[in-house]
Formats: C-alpha cells, sequence, structure tokens
C-alpha cells in the first residue's frame, strides 16, 4: 500500500496493483465450448516448471510459459484472439472494480480471534478466559447445531472486496491504484473485475 494527494490535496490511501500484460492463451465459443469465454496468462514462468499438457496448451497459442491461467467470461462480438495481450488500459473510464483473490492464512485459531468472541471473565472464578462456553443444549435437541462458531482452521479462503474506488490507472507502467486495502499478501495473485453492484 501506499498514499497519493487527490486534487484537492488530502492524501488517499491506496493499494498499487500490477495489472498486466495479460496474453490471451485461449478463446472459447458458444459453438466449440458451449459459452464464450476468454483465457488469460499472466507472469513469465520456467518452461521446467510445466508439465507436458500444460505447454502444449501454451505453444498451441504460440504463448511463452506462464505462471497463472485464470477464466473470464466475455461478450459473443468481443474482438479477442489467441495471442492478443491485455493491459492496464482496460480500466481507463472504470470507477468502481471488484478485486478477488485468496486471503493470508492464519492457522488453526480460537473463536475469540476467529469469531470474536467476549470470552470469560478474567476474575472471580474464571478459568476459561478465551473459550466459547456453552456450545449446545443438554436434553433437546442433545446435539450441536450445524454451522455453530467453533474453533478451526482461520483464513486461507477466496475473499472478494467490492466497490473500490479506482484513483489512478498508469497504463504505461501497468499498474492501477484502487482506494484501500485488498485481500492477500503482498505479492499475490488477484483478479480484478469491473464493480458488479456500483456503476
Amino acid at each position: 500500500m501506499a498514499s497519493i494527494y487527490d486534487e484537492s490535496g488530502v492524501a488517499v490511501p491506496v493499494t498499487v496493483i500490477e495489472a498486466g500484460p495479460c496474453v490471451v492463451v485461449q478463446r472459447k465459443t458458444s459453438d466449440k465450448e458451449g459459452y464464450e469465454a476468454v483465457q488469460l496468462g499472466y507472469g513469465d514462468q520456467k518452461e521446467q516448471r510445466l508439465n507436458k499438457p500444460a505447454l502444449g496448451h501454451l505453444k498451441k497459442a504460440g504463448v511463452s510459459a506462464k505462471r497463472v491461467l485464470r477464466e473470464f467470461t466475455v461478450d459473443a462480438d468481443t474482438e479477442l484472439n489467441e495471442g492478443d495481450s491485455i493491459d492496464a488500459s482496460v480500466f481507463d473510464g472504470v470507477n468502481y472494480v471488484d478485486v478477488i483473490a485468496t486471503g493470508k492464512g492464519r492457522g488453526f485459531q480460537g473463536v475469540v480471534k476467529r469469531h470474536g468472541f467476549g470470552g470469560g471473565r478474567a476474575s472471580h472464578g474464571g478459568g476459561w478466559t478465551r473459550r466459547p462456553g456453552s456450545i449446545g443444549m443438554c436434553e433437546f435437541p442433545a446435539r450441536v447445531f450445524k454451522g455453530k462458531k467453533m474453533p478451526g482452521q482461520m483464513g486461507g479462503k477466496r475473499v472478494t472486496t467490492q466497490n473500490l474506488k479506482v484513483v489512478q490507472v498508469r497504463a504505461d507502467e501497468n499498474l492501477i491504484l484502487v482506494k484501500g486495502s485488498i485481500p492477500g499478501a503482498n505479492g499475490g495473485i488477484v483478479v480484478i473485475k469491473e464493480a458488479l453492484k456500483k456503476k
């Protein structure tokens, strides 16, 4: 993250995202695959790190080895063919975006950290400061309901942050600056889409 100044001189916290260049690896059509989509490849990779089927798939499109492949639905009249390159300039004129990524993994955590429970008292016969307390009833229904908030694996899941304002698009550097934070660790892979709920 960083901060920049807007037109009125106010410091705005932003996240700098490298958005490209992405290469079209495959163009899927409703005639052949049954739906309209485009598969994009991002980030150069050593060939020996990919298996033979993946290398053949990329060489068929005339594309060098890529680190990440992602698929996006498009309209039937979209002019994108295998080998075409897409950069950050596609976000020119877009005001809000949704960012999808894998959130940071926190490991196995208790209910206080994972779900924000209050925990027990710290004095006068306590002794269960960070425990969940009672989790079920005795005679009826004599079981613990499904979905009960309990300790367990926290983080490391797909997270979508919606309606992030696009502050700047630096097409020459393939950078997009969005207001606020995005999920995941520094250097992680993210998917950027035009905002679904905010135009």
